[in-house]
């Protein structure tokens, strides 16, 4: 005989309790413990470093880590000082400026020819705009124009290494590459306002009116205004020009491209946001951060990065496992130091700095990128200039035409790469691809990182992005420092380096 389901659900129903009920049980339970002569003083609890605990004040935890790393870090500044003495010397950063021999002519010349490409960049797209030009030959035109000027600055350093200093080589190669992702966006922005005029024309072309209706039209504003009526306010034309956005092909001159140039942007607009006002404090602020981050930057090389790169040079050479790692936590301290004084010195200082002499808005140059919990969002916001012009000039073109986004990934990861290449190989004239295999094994270590994140928790994901920044770089510059050496100055150089 089978029981009733409706009578088996009353029954369970029956012995289950609600939440109040439990509350009030847990009420009395500890009203009833309370009056206990025993005086009992323990209760149901976690362990504050439990999870379950739901604790997360770990402010002193944070100021005891901050204490600790600045006493280590003074550590090892005052054991930097009895081994080398001061080491900072403003001449030598001066001749390392400006070479041996002065001012740097072949430097002079090769920044002022920047302005050629750019010149030409505009006056295709002037004849693309006005018709003279096919769409072939100016698209053909403006590859040519863009490879000549990101290929120049490599065949000139490395066939005229004597007239190039260090810094002024690196100069050199950081604006061509700037100017590079520049009129590359102005060249892709132009075309996208090219193709619409020309698919609004086409549908107006379709759409247009009979030629009566049209002087019938005419007709009455012509009567219209010869009575008076419908007549606005007279206005200047200067101010009605000053409140209208500004239009294709209205934007291809000198001198809205150089404003575009000299904007801390990579991405091309015709209408930039602008500021009202320039805040003199602030720009002064700015001004004084760049100066003196500049000269802070200089002594950390001098006085801390530049002996621990000659010390790690024979253990790294000779492969001495525990040595070479040695050396190189010891490099990571200061360089770590100088990588953070060149963001806030960029992307902070510099960049605000440039936006509001020219009363540019966006200053959306950086995100907290400290807080990432894996690779792939670090890369989305430590650089929001970079990152934004390969969202919009590679990753989205690139999805419009079909591409996965595994392979969009991959190119944009690809160009990157590429450039870090550029900037460090070409100045070092030292053409071994460390950079660039450094930037392309970002794509396996977000995926490490994302499982790290996925697994272990974001805060586990978020160490895993600061140990790639804090070891990932100075591994880089000890094998690009041993690579310089053995290149330039031979082998026999190593031998001469003791033990320090």
């Amino acid at each position: 005989m089978t029981a009733d389901p409706s009578e088996d659900q009353r029954v369970r129903l029956r012995r289950a309790k609600s939440f109040t009920q439990v509350e009030q049980y847990l009420e009395q339970e500890t009203k009833v413990r309370k009056n206990q002569p025993d005086r009992p003083c323990h209760r149901p609890r976690d362990s504050l470093f439990s999870w379950s605990s739901g604790f997360d004040n770990f402010a002193g935890l944070v100021n005891w880590g901050f204490l600790l790393l600045f006493m280590g870090s003074m550590r090892l500044l005052l054991e930097n000082f009895i081994k080398y003495g001061i080491r900072v010397n403003p001449k030598q950063w001066l001749e390392l400026i400006t070479g041996d021999g002065g001012p740097e002519t072949a430097t002079i010349v090769i920044v002022l020819y920047s302005i050629v490409p750019v010149v030409i960049c505009l006056l295709l797209e002037k004849g693309l705009a006005a018709g003279i030009l096919t769409s072939r030959f100016g698209l053909t035109s403006h590859i040519v124009n863009l490879l000549t000027h990101i290929l120049l600055p490599m065949v000139v350093v490395h066939t005229r290494a004597k007239a190039f200093s260090l810094i002024a080589a690196s100069s050199v190669c950081m604006l061509y590459s700037v100017l590079f992702l520049k009129l590359w966006s102005y060249v892709q922005v132009n075309m996208w306002c090219r193709n619409t005029r020309q698919m609004t024309a086409s549908k107006a072309h379709q759409r247009r009116q009979s030629i009566s209706v049209g002087k019938l039209a005419l007709q009455g504003q012509q009567a219209k205004s010869a009575n008076g009526v419908g007549e606005k306010s007279p206005k200047k034309e200067s101010d009605l020009a000053s409140t209208k956005p500004v239009q294709y092909p209205d934007n291809l001159s000198l001198r809205d491209l150089y404003y575009f140039i000299l904007a801390p942007t990579l991405c091309y607009e015709l209408n930039f946001p602008r500021s009202t006002r320039i805040r003199k404090r602030f720009l002064i602020k700015r001004l004084l951060e760049v100066l003196i981050g500049i000269q802070v930057m200089m002594s950390l090389f001098q006085q801390w990065i530049i002996p621990s790169v000659k010390n790690s040079l024979i253990p790294f050479s000779n492969m001495e496992a525990a040595k070479a790692v040695e050396r190189l936590l010891k490099l990571a301290i200061p360089n770590h130091l100088v990588w953070l004084c060149f963001f806030y010195l960029t992307f902070h200082s510099w960049l605000n700095l440039m936006g509001e002499l020219l009363h540019f808005a966006d200053r959306n140059f950086y995100l907290d990128w400290w807080n990432s919990n894996n690779i792939d969002t670090f890369w989305r916001s430590w650089n929001m200039p970079v990152h934004r012009w390969a969202v919009r000039h590679l990753f989205i073109p690139l999805i419009e035409a079909g591409y996965t986004r595994v392979t969009a990934t991959i190119a944009v990861f690809f160009i990157s790469a590429f450039f870090h290449e550029f900037l460090v190989s070409v100045p070092l004239r030292t053409f071994k691809t460390w950079a660039f295999m450094g930037m392309m094994g970002q794509v396996p270590l977000s995926l490490i990182s994302r499982w790290v994140e996925k697994r272990l928790g974001p805060r586990w994901g978020n160490m895993t992005v600061w140990a790639s920044l804090i070891l990932g770089q100075p591994l880089c510059i000890m094998m690009y420092y041993h690579d310089y050496v053995v290149t330039h100055f031979g082998e026999a150089l190593i031998d001469s380096y003791g033990h320090v």
